[in-house]
């Protein structure tokens, strides 16, 4: 759990920016997001598949476009 502490002479603005920073540091969002639905092992092993051959994709493009 984040706690937050107002800080002397602080706004609420202030505090919020923090507060966020912390939330996105963390990667709470991230959590939540990926828990929001199930997901299969059998499907989280095609989007690692899929992820790679994108990444391979990518990656001989800039090969190609270098020569």
């Amino acid at each position: 759990m984040l706690l937050v502490t107002r800080k002397d002479n602080e706004d609420g603005e202030g505090l919020l920016r923090r507060f966020n920073k912390m939330v996105q540091r963390d990667g709470i969002l991230q959590e939540a997001r990926r828990r929001r639905s199930f997901i299969s092992n059998r499907e989280k092993q095609r989007q690692a598949e899929r992820r790679a051959a994108r990444r391979r994709r990518r990656q001989a493009m800039k090969l190609t476009r270098r020569r």
